[in-house]
């Protein structure tokens, strides 16, 4: 609900707002020379003011005559969004100023981001390449470390136990010394196994695993060691971190050994090559050493140029994807248009408001002079019977009520607009509903926050229901300042009444009356000068004046916007001259509505007047039951027995009115039309577009169907009168709202609030009035303000429109480069 999306430009140049009707629209042609077609279609989207029509829809988009600019397009697009990505892994934000303001032409911008990709892809394979060397020598340096504990643990261990076996040798033998040590210590070294080993390191996760495979696969002639590693390592083929350990396997035989190979590459553990040489293990050492301390200063210069490249991107980024963006939506239009080949010209359809006829013709004649072409570009009205779309101008503050509209149904061509009174009529329904000045601060503070910083936030990207919230905040604006105002009419801040005005003007007779409404109440000043009575805010469990109030209030606030509504019909009837309309639907109408709900109006207004005690209820049920009986104590006028048999029977009337003559007159019009002997003037261009709409929709028809036609006109009929009942109980809702508002907000603050308060304890204070804070806001200032915003929304799309609005049209979308710009894809 934002004015940012909406369609429309040239704002600025435009002639005062027109709300209450579209703007006129026409047909209109542009013949251009080919020459100056891309000029003139750059300066008609800067201009945003013609909507074209696809001039070649049985073509596929390969067909087209600029598919190759389209995918040229593409592919920059593509290139600017592979920059934007690593932009964004180098935490980098593309400037919203370009550095520069030189124009760049596509061809020299096309070259430029391929070397620029070019560029970036190389640095980007190099800086990986040396990044996962890097990381081979980390482990391989963790290798070294580890694989050297084992060998030099294992040559302690071997050294230990030779001592070991020679001091038992010196010492005297006993029964347990193995008949054979003498000649196992004698064995000729040529006929000793020569082991081989491996080294490296295998995943944490898969050791286990590895381990187990190694030993069935060598069915147990391997002797595996590992060693965890404290810190994961960078792994060299995924570049991730990994806990890994370090193995080192001994095995004999070359068989084994390709076993090992192949079960090593299965579980992805690196191997790195080690020598048992103590002199050359330190050589190794100080050789991984340098080579890291190398790379490290390589990867580091390469990511400064990675991000002297991508920050030089960034500042031109916004405006190479602007001008991309400009020339995709360029051609894409040209994509629309007719080719004649033989005059070497384009022709292009497209709608636009009457008003911008001059200022087409303007840019048509710029774009010509600018493209030094021979020949001007034509522009010329075409007469056409095609319903054109519905074009209203809008600014920052109406176009949020007007997105409530259309979000029922886009106005047809030329009717009657519900906008105009939305404006009013939807922020005051729902004061109606959420009246309470002090809820009515709140919401008014939150949104001043909203319009005080629209222009920061206005070219920030926000969240689904922030950007919804900040689109609508003149509507919360509206709706805040109307609860303000009717919650001083209700006399409640948080529930509680204030003497405001003055002093109240009723006081107690007696102490025993303190809590009560009527009884014991007397009259002791004037009466109070502004809203409710502070006294009539007593028992709440009775609560009969204020209850009342609210109720009345709803029903000559349903029936008043209810005759808007018919009244709004007569206007759109008045205007495409449908007489039938105005006879056998507004007048008949008018009569039914107000016979009843009108004359219910008349009776509330009647008794706040004269203080009268008559009961409404019954005056009502009676005027049907027993319309001749004598009224009695019910009598709030003179003559109001005869006026009562009056109205009643014009409501009788005009139900066949609304019901009989209309289908009829129908059948005879088409009877006529066809005989010809009824003949239409021409009309002007203004009003050609109302041929089919000025008629009823059965009068085009070649065939015309009576049955059909007076069906329709029966549900019409039956329609309108079950729902003028049930629409003026559904206005009561706008009571039933304020009540259920009214009580929970005394709730809170007599359940939580002085609940708290009576404890006469600061730590039980101080938690009441957290929960009374956060009751509030969760409660009343966002549930309960979302559903009188709904609530309001029904009566306006049910209740209001459906008197009068067909809301079968479609919007007005001009070939715009401002909205273009707003869309987040190219």
């Amino acid at each position: 609900m934002g004015e940012r999306r909406r369609g429309g430009g040239g704002g600025g140049c435009c002639p005062p707002m027109d709300l209450f009707r579209s703007e006129p629209m026409q047909l209109a042609q542009v013949i251009i020379p080919i020459e100056s077609a891309h000029l003139t279609v750059s300066y008609l989207g800067g201009l945003g003011l013609l909507q074209f029509k696809d001039l070649n829809v049985d073509k596929s988009p390969f067909q087209r005559t600029y598919a190759a600019q389209i995918k040229k397009c593409g592919e920059m697009a593509r290139k600017l969004r592979f920059f934007k990505e690593q932009m964004s892994k180098a935490g980098l934000v593309p400037s919203i100023k370009s550095t520069t303001r030189a124009d760049i032409n596509v061809d020299d911008l096309e070259t430029k981001l391929g070397e620029l990709e070019a560029e970036l892809v190389e640095i980007n394979a190099n800086g990986e390449k040396l990044q996962r060397t890097y990381s081979e020598m980390l482990e391989y340096k963790l290798v070294l470390q580890k694989v050297s504990e084992f060998f030099h643990s294992a040559q302690s261990s071997a050294t230990a136990q030779h001592r070991e076996i020679e001091s038992q040798h010196a010492g005297e033998e006993s029964i347990d010394t193995p008949l054979l040590h003498d000649q196992e210590m004698v064995t000729d070294a040529s006929k000793q196994m020569k082991l081989g080993f491996l080294c490296g390191l295998v995943p944490r996760e898969k050791s286990m695993a590895f381990e187990r495979i190694l030993f069935r696969a060598t069915r147990g002639n391997v002797f595996l060691n590992q060693a965890e590693v404290e810190e994961p390592v960078i792994d060299p083929a995924s570049g991730e971190k990994v806990e890994k350990n370090v193995y080192l396997i001994f095995y004999s035989g070359e068989r084994a050994k390709n076993k090992i190979l192949k079960i090593c590459e299965a579980f992805g553990a690196n191997r790195y090559p080690f020598n048992e040489d103590l002199g050359k293990q330190a050589q190794m050492s100080s050789e991984v050493m340098a080579r890291l301390s190398e790379l490290k200063t390589t990867i580091d210069a390469g990511l400064a140029h990675r991000g002297n490249l991508l920050q030089t991107i960034g500042d031109q980024y916004e405006q190479w994807s602007r001008l991309v963006r400009t020339e995709k939506a360029i051609y894409h239009t040209l994509n629309m248009l007719s080719l004649d080949v033989t005059k070497k010209c384009l022709v292009a359809e497209g709608w636009c408001p009457v008003f911008a006829t001059k200022q087409i013709q303007d840019a048509l004649q710029r774009a010509a002079f600018d493209a030094n072409a021979q020949v001007e570009a034509i522009f010329q009205v075409l007469h056409t019977k095609e319903l054109p779309p519905t074009y209203f101008r809008t600014n920052k503050f109406t176009s949020a009520f007007q997105e409530i509209v259309d979000a029922y149904g886009v106005a047809r061509y030329q009717e009657a607009n519900p906008g105009v009174y939305t404006i009013v009529t939807f922020p005051f329904l729902f004061a109606v509903m959420f009246g309470d000045w002090g809820h009515g601060i709140c919401l008014l503070l939150a949104t001043l926050v909203y319009i005080f910083r629209e222009k920061k936030l206005s070219g920030q990207k926000l969240g689904d229901i922030t950007e919804m919230t900040f689109g609508g905040r003149y509507v919360i604006l509206i709706m805040a300042l109307f609860s303000i105002y009717t919650g001083l009419i209700y006399n409640e801040f948080f529930s509680v009444p204030f003497e405001l005005f003055g002093l109240s003007a009723y006081a107690c007779r007696d102490l025993s009356c303190r809590d009560a409404t009527t009884v014991g109440l007397i009259k002791v000043r004037d009466t109070y000068p502004f809203g409710v009575d502070p006294a009539w805010h007593g028992t709440r469990s009775e609560l009969p004046f204020l209850n009342s109030l609210k109720m009345k209030m709803s029903i000559l606030l349903g029936v008043a916007q209810m005759n808007l509504g018919i009244i709004l019909s007569y206007f759109n009837a008045k205007f495409f001259g449908n007489c039938v309309n105005i006879w056998f639907q507004f007048i008949p109408q008018m009569i039914f509505l107000n016979s009843l709900f009108g004359y219910l109006s008349l009776l509330i207004i009647v008794k706040w007047c004269t203080g009268s005690q008559a009961d409404l209820y019954h005056i009502m049920i009676y005027m049907f039951l027993s319309p001749t009986d004598d009224l009695g104590e019910n009598i709030l006028f003179p003559g109001q027995k005869t006026v009562q048999l009056v109205l009643l029977l014009l409501a009788l009337v005009s139900v066949p009115w609304m019901l009989l003559p209309k289908p009829f007159l129908l059948k005879k019009q088409h009877e006529e039309r066809h005989r010809g002997n009824s003949y239409m003037p021409l009309e002007t261009t203004e009003n050609s577009f109302q041929l089919e709409t000025s008629h009823d929709a059965h009068g085009d028809h070649e065939e015309f169907e009576f049955s059909e036609v007076f069906v329709h006109q029966l549900i019409h009929t039956i329609e309108f009168v079950l729902g003028a009942v049930s629409n003026t109980a559904s206005y009561l809702r706008l009571w039933a709202l304020s009540l259920a508002h009214s009580e929970l907000s005394s709730v809170f603050y007599e359940k939580v609030l002085l609940l708290a308060w009576g404890f006469n304890n600061v730590i039980i204070l101080i938690v009441g009035i957290i929960i009374f804070i956060c009751a509030t806001v969760g409660v009343l200032l966002v549930m309960e303000t979302l559903s009188a915003f709904l609530h309001a929304l029904r009566l306006h799309w049910v209740e209001f429109q459906n008197k009068f609005y067909e809301g079968d049209g479609y919007k007005f979308y001009p070939f715009s480069f401002a909205l273009a710009s707003d869309e987040d894809d190219f």
